[in-house]
């Protein structure tokens, strides 16, 4: 280290200097007279001195002057290599340009080996290359690595580029330079542009060799597998997955489904395997499904595959796997009707004979004393009580008006739907009687709006036919087919109707899943099945009657598979856990980490209606063993009956949700499956874009790994730190000031002692 150098420097004006010289002149020939004056006295000497002194003294601060002392910079100044550690660097997209045989390389290798042979001090300080421009700064340089990714459990599952930046120009002084090692991709934190900012202020230069490929690789990834959080036994359970493909041809892609049991001694053991073979175009994605069906309730896990293609360099993206509960299920469903119709009485027989649903009918006979009667049939409409058991409620062509529903009994409705996740079904018919639940309190869950100059809907004796909207092509509600052509052909197959009620628009925040082929009114084709999500429960819309027919030379094939599928989709919220005295559901059913996760209850008191309030408590237990308490609140006016809380999951795993009513002692657990946030996905491009604004806006160089060598030539002709410089102001020390008043005060004081006031 070079000592400090110390110098005295006034801060003046030309016109002050003169005019102090003159006043210094003045005040020295006065003073001179003044000692002539007495004789040449000893004492008047020293005080006509002191006088000439205090006024040179004034002059000189009127100068301003400064001390300054420099401090050159610490030879050993700092190079800083950040290099980047997290998860998406283990992607394979880097092709060397040769070989060590000099034959090109087609097996590319991974971001964070590319780096690699760039971690060591003897890189950056020339010693391993011909550079030797300013080479006697090489051992004066230390270069110090850092690595960096972000503050989360584990650190690798994200980017947080700025935190790292920062953390280097927070923790190392005398900074020459930073080299940024990295494939740009930040994905948590603030902008890196802040950190840039700081950099460019203090001018030090970020150099970032950016890895990674910046076009897509051959590759084929399963980018996502939606199942279900839990199935019936013996029922169909169908798997949507999407595939993209970045290869330069269409492909046919074998795509597998394992199906493993767990169990406490084997944690995983083969049950089945299916597979099916989708066509992939090229550059684009393709979306399909596969089915499965499960004979034994447990806990699964599903894991798809797709097979690697000959051409593909990033196989890693290849399979994903979820867990699945498959269960029991025994559905209660309520249908509502006026008269006993076509639809009405194969629709019944559909569902009764779905082992898996019990069924309860109320038929009103308005012509007729009596109400229907029979097996499974009931003589007047459920009470709060009675009616909260039930999971879907088929209305049929009914309406509020004597003899059949009351406006209290729509209320209770709505409260079924809006805070007990139950499914409700409007099936109009030629009646019209339907038009009268538009007034009352059933008209905000109606999803579509009725043509009041068409109340008995319109009938034709050409036959109408069903035409799959964008929706209902991906809707599994909609899905008759295995396939996505196979279903557009079964739909398009499917006989007709000759009625269908007279419908204007289909509300705003609904989903319309098909529309008529031909007939269309001023805002479009006249929709015919559609949903829409009413609080904590859905509503389907089905706006002709005449689904019977489906079983036109296939019997029960498509009728009686419609409407199961309407019936599970319906009550799906309602079956997540529940027990005889408390239910519990949640959304989204497979949240990801830092989700928020939206928590319902429904607890039955002790004479089995809805608890409208109480306790009711729900205890998470995270993967690690921690556990979090949150208490539910209950809710009011349609929410009554419902307890609502949300809490966010910190952990990717199976959580246990355990809930809990104070007042009726009822419990009920069930299993989470929560996702990572997977922000580092293999196989995405490497954001240069990132890096090269970084580089710009600090002064800096963006190069690739083979322009390394160039990059150090950039780094050894980098100027030294300026040296430090640190001002003292004399002229406005206390100090100084200090010396003033003193030298002022000898002055008064010898005046007084020689007499000369």
């Amino acid at each position: 280290m070079q000592e400090q150098q110390g110098s005295l420097e006034f801060l003046s004006s030309g016109s002050i200097t003169v005019l102090g010289l003159l006043v210094i002149a003045v005040t020295g020939v006065l003073c001179w007279l003044a000692w002539h004056r007495s004789g040449y006295r000893k004492q008047t000497g020293w005080l006509e001195l002191l006088r000439f002194v205090l006024v040179g003294l004034v002059i000189v601060t009127l100068n301003q002057p400064e001390w300054l002392k420099t401090q050159p910079p610490d030879r050993r100044s700092t190079l800083a290599v950040l290099w980047d550690q997290s998860r998406s660097m283990e992607t394979r997209d880097v092709l060397d340009s040769e070989s060590v045989s000099g034959e090109p390389s087609v097996q590319p290798k991974s971001r964070a080996e590319t780096i690699q042979p760039l971690m060591s001090e003897a890189v950056w300080t020339g010693e391993s290359t011909s550079v030797t421009a300013n080479a006697q700064d090489a051992d004066d340089l230390n270069v110090v690595f850092e690595p960096f990714s972000s503050a989360l459990d584990p650190p690798e599952e994200a980017t947080d580029l700025n935190a790292g930046l920062s953390h280097v120009l927070d923790n190392h002084t005398n900074l020459r330079g930073v080299v940024l090692l990295s494939d740009g991709d930040w994905n948590i934190g603030n902008s890196p542009v802040e950190a840039a900012t700081r950099f460019r202020m203090k001018g030090i230069p970020v150099f970032a060799v950016g890895v990674g490929s910046r076009v897509p690789l051959p590759d084929l990834e399963l980018v996502r597998m939606d199942a279900p959080t839990f199935a019936v036994v013996n029922k169909q359970v169908r798997i949507p997955f999407v595939v993209r493909s970045t290869l330069g041809q269409d492909r046919d892609v074998r795509v597998t489904l394992n199906i493993n049991k767990k169990s406490e001694s084997t944690p995983a053991t083969a049950e089945e395997q299916i597979t099916k073979v989708v066509r992939v175009p090229a550059m684009r994605q393709a979306q399909d499904n596969i089915v499965c069906t499960l004979p034994a309730t447990g806990e699964y896990t599903l894991s798809l595959r797709i097979a690697k293609d000959a051409e593909e360099l990033i196989p890693e993206n290849n399979e994903i796997s979820a867990p699945i509960s498959i269960r029991e299920e025994q559905l209660k469903v309520l249908v509502v009707e006026s008269y006993p119709r076509w639809e009405y009485r194969y629709l019944r027989n559909a569902l009764e004979r779905d082992p898996g649903v019990e069924v309860t009918c109320l038929l009103f006979h308005p012509e007729l004393p009596k109400v229907g009667g029979g097996r499974s049939y009931i003589k007047r409409f459920p009470d709060a009580r009675e009616l909260s058991r039930y999971d879907v409620v088929f209305l049929g062509d009914v309406g509020i008006k004597e003899g059949q529903l009351t406006v209290e009994q729509t209320q209770e409705l709505r409260k079924l739907v809006s805070a007990q996740a139950s499914g409700l079904v409007f099936m109009p018919g030629r009646n019209g009687s339907q038009d009268s639940l538009i007034s009352g309190p059933l008209g905000d869950l109606y999803p579509v709006v009725l043509d009041p100059a068409t109340p008995e809907g319109v009938g034709s004796s050409a036959q109408g036919y069903f035409a799959l909207t964008a929706s209902g092509q991906r809707s599994l509600l909609t899905r008759l087919g295995d396939t996505d052509e196979d279903n557009s052909g079964v739909w398009r197959k499917l006989p007709g109707f000759f009625w269908y009620a007279g419908v204007k628009r289909a509300k705003v925040g609904t989903e319309t899943l098909a529309v008529h082929d031909q007939v269309a009114t001023a805002a479009g084709r006249v929709p015919l099945i559609v949903t829409k999500t009413y609080g904590t429960g859905k509503v389907l819309f089905m706006g002709t009657d005449s689904a019977w027919r489906w079983r036109q030379g296939v019997e029960d094939k498509y009728h009686y598979r419609f409407w199961s599928q309407v019936a599970r989709w319906m009550a799906y919220r309602r079956q997540m856990a529940q027990s005889e005295s408390i239910r519990l559901f949640y959304s989204p059913d497979r949240p990801n980490v830092d989700d928020v996760l939206t928590l319902n209850a429904n607890a039955i008191d002790n004479v089995g209606g809805p608890l409208d309030s109480g306790t009711v408590v729900v205890q998470a237990i995270s993967p690690s063993g921690k556990t979090q308490t949150i208490q539910l609140q209950p809710g009011t006016e349609d929410l009554a009956g419902l307890f609502v809380g949300s809490f966010v999951p910190k952990e990717p795993g199976n959580y246990r949700l355990l809930a809990s009513s104070s007042e009726t002692g009822a419990s009920v657990q069930t299993d989470l499956s929560v996702q990572g946030l997977n922000r580092e996905q293999q196989g995405r491009l490497a954001r240069f874009d990132v890096l090269e604004e970084i580089a710009k806006i600090t002064d800096g160089k963006l190069v690739a790994i083979s322009e390394v060598p160039n990059l150090l030539e950039y780094l050894a002709a980098l100027p030294e730190p300026e040296p430090t410089v640190h001002r003292t102001r004399i002229w406005a020390h206390p100090l100084w000031a200090g010396i003033l008043i003193f030298l002022l005060g000898v002055f008064w004081v010898a005046r007084k002692m020689t007499g000369s006031i």
